[in-house]
């Protein structure tokens, strides 16, 4: 009798001791740096405060081009708060000036004129870059001069891997983003597709995007990549519409976002649509009203009437983080003085503060882990 009670439970007391074991036997490190606040323990706060100074340089890596799609709305957002701040008397009189580096190459040419401004025109911090891949090139100076960089809107979440203490990023990161769409997808148990470009946001995103669905038990019933195009557009949807989802997760930079969606929606797909926040800045169209999307923040129509008034357009999420991107830095500045380790310092004590994107409350990485919620894509004005 006992022989046949083990013969017969056997297997199910073998998994059972095998996930124990595993369990028991996961490997714990001996420092995870993930959960660990980053300081700058090095010299320098002791400096005394250049007696030469005529005024107070902050470089600026992105194309200072106000018609620039992907840069353009974020380098007024910057100089508003720049004009602001002059207007308010600058730093003890000392007005602030905003310079800018770049290049059409920005991984050759940039990075190389960021680094001329960093060490040539002596900069006390740094605004940008505009996107993932930017702020990492960024990122390589500021680790090596040792110079406070504030990232208005890029959400890479990998940007802070690296532990860098000089690095703080105002928007929320891809896996507070990701979470929610996740999130939304799980409690509708619906079947959904993914379809994604390929550029460098898109593949972070979705790095973080499949990190979620593991977590949530998630997996989609087709995943495409996008090269781009018209045709490869159409195509997708065609191979999309075949696999017969009830959602789609559509990754990608706005344009590129804007076209794979309408192709999709001409494909007669009557779905639920998801995007990432790239979306919130596509142009007003009614085929992508009632998309989905991790929204960034709140843009209060105080700020969105003085960004008009200004420069005779609304502004995007991205203006409105650089916006609060350069009064950190700002006010970090008048706290710490012209002393760079004390303006890293004041930048990380300013969290959490209120900026006109909402809460800005830097996690151990120094990055903004602000909640986020699903907003509903509308041609109509939007606050966000």
């Amino acid at each position: 009798m006992c022989d046949r009670w083990l013969l017969h439970f056997a297997p199910a007391l073998l998994v059972l001791a095998v996930a124990g074991l595993a369990q028991n036997s996961a490997p714990k490190p001996y420092h995870d740096a993930r959960k660990t606040p980053l300081s700058y323990n090095g010299p320098g706060r002791d400096d005394p405060e250049p007696k030469d100074v005529q005024e107070v340089r902050l470089a600026y890596f992105g194309p200072p081009d106000p018609s620039d799609a992907a840069g353009g709305q974020m380098w007024q957002g910057a100089s508003l708060a720049i004009e602001e701040a002059n207007r308010q008397g600058g730093y003890r009189g000392l007005p602030f000036r905003l310079i800018p580096a770049w290049d059409r190459n920005p991984w050759a040419g940039g990075v190389a004129k960021l680094a001329r401004v960093v060490y040539d025109d002596k900069v006390w911090a740094i605004i940008g870059g505009i996107d993932g891949a930017t702020t990492h090139l960024a990122e390589q100076v500021v680790a090596k001069a040792q110079l406070t960089l504030v990232n208005p809107a890029a959400t890479d979440r990998s940007i802070h891997t690296a532990s860098v203490p000089w690095l703080f990023s105002c928007a929320p990161g891809d896996h507070l983003l990701a979470a929610a769409i996740s999130q939304e997808l799980r409690e509708r148990g619906r079947r959904f597709a993914v379809v994604s470009a390929i550029d460098h946001d898109s593949r972070a995103f979705v790095a973080q995007l499949n990190l979620a669905f593991v977590r949530d038990r998630l997996s989609p019933v087709l995943h495409l990549e996008w090269p781009g195009g018209t045709e490869d557009a159409a195509r997708i949807a065609r191979e999309l519409d075949a696999a017969a989802p009830d959602a789609i997760a559509v990754v990608a930079a706005a344009r590129e976002a804007t076209a794979l969606i309408k192709a999709i929606r001409e494909a007669g797909f009557a779905g639920t649509l998801l995007s990432g926040p790239s979306i919130a800045r596509a142009a007003p169209d009614p085929r992508l009203n009632g998309v989905l999307y991790p929204a960034l923040g709140d843009i209060p129509p105080a700020f969105q009437t003085n960004f008009l008034t200004r420069y005779g357009r609304y502004p995007d999420y991205t203006a409105a983080h650089a916006y609060d991107a350069a009064n950190i830095v700002i006010a970090a500045i008048r706290t710490g003085g012209l002393n760079r380790p004390r303006i890293r310092d004041a930048v990380r004590a300013l969290s959490p503060t209120h900026g006109v994107t909402g809460v800005i409350e830097w996690d151990d990485q120094g990055q903004n882990h602000r909640a986020v919620s699903l907003r509903v894509f509308t041609s109509t004005p939007r606050s966000d």
